[in-house]
This record gives structure tokens, C-alpha cells and sequence, in this order.
């Protein structure tokens, strides 16, 4: 059984992978065929506009960011003794958050994206070193 610096580490660690895949293989995938020049895509794919491909892109990496947020959060916490309040509030509301959110994608990509393995990895991960 991990205790629970380690298990908030791999769950850190797993939110920087992730992340860092995540925001790769969709420059890659897909906003790379909508950019004929500069960083921010700028073509429209019907039947979506150019302002509507520039916050999509920018929504794409804004997860990345807040990922990233969250796994600085979970080292911060894994550092920590485990008796503060506070700190099973943050751990409560990223097993939430993480578990909703890895729920939403399981059920909108019928399970073929793959991301709903990690964000649900993290959540169960918060969730055992918050005692749960």
C-alpha cells in the first residue's frame, strides 16, 4: 500500500504526463491542419469559424495549464503533513472534479479517448490518500 506523499506524487506526476500529452498530440492531430502560419490556428472548419478554432485551441491548453495547476497543488499537498482541513478540502474537491470530469469524457467519447483513465487514475488516487 502507498502512503500518501507517494500517491499524490504518482497523481501529480500523471496530470503532468497527461497534460503534456494531451496538448502535444492535439497540435499534432488536429490543430496543426488548421494553421496555415503563426501559433494560433486561424482556419475555419465548417462549420465552425475562425474565432470559434482560436478558443477551442486556446481551451485545449488552458486544460493542459490547469492540469498542471493541479498536479503543483498535489506535490504541494504530498510535502504536507496530512492534519490540515484545508488541505482534504483541496483533496475532496480534486477527487470531485477529477471524477466528474474523467465521467464526462468516458461517456462522450463512449470511452475512446483515452483520457478518462487518467483523470479517473487521479481521482482515485486523491481519494485513497485522503482516506477514502
Amino acid at each position: 500500500m502507498m502512503d500518501m506523499q507517494s500517491t499524490l506524487l504518482l497523481a501529480g506526476s500523471i496530470l503532468l504526463l497527461t497534460g503534456s500529452v494531451h496538448s502535444v498530440l492535439g497540435e499534432i492531430l488536429i490543430f496543426r491542419h488548421l494553421r496555415p502560419d503563426g501559433i494560433v490556428p486561424s482556419c475555419g472548419a465548417s462549420p465552425l469559424r475562425e474565432r470559434h478554432i482560436r478558443i477551442l485551441w486556446a481551451t485545449w491548453h488552458l486544460a493542459t495549464v490547469l492540469g498542471w495547476a493541479f498536479a503543483g497543488i498535489l506535490f504541494k499537498l504530498a510535502s504536507k503533513s496530512a492534519d490540515d482541513p484545508l488541505d482534504a478540502f483541496v483533496l475532496a474537491s480534486v477527487v470531485i472534479a477529477y471524477a466528474v470530469g474523467g465521467l464526462l469524457v468516458l461517456i462522450a467519447t463512449k470511452g475512446r479517448h483515452p483520457g478518462w483513465i487518467a483523470l479517473l487514475a487521479v481521482a482515485a488516487l486523491a481519494l485513497t490518500a485522503l482516506g477514502g
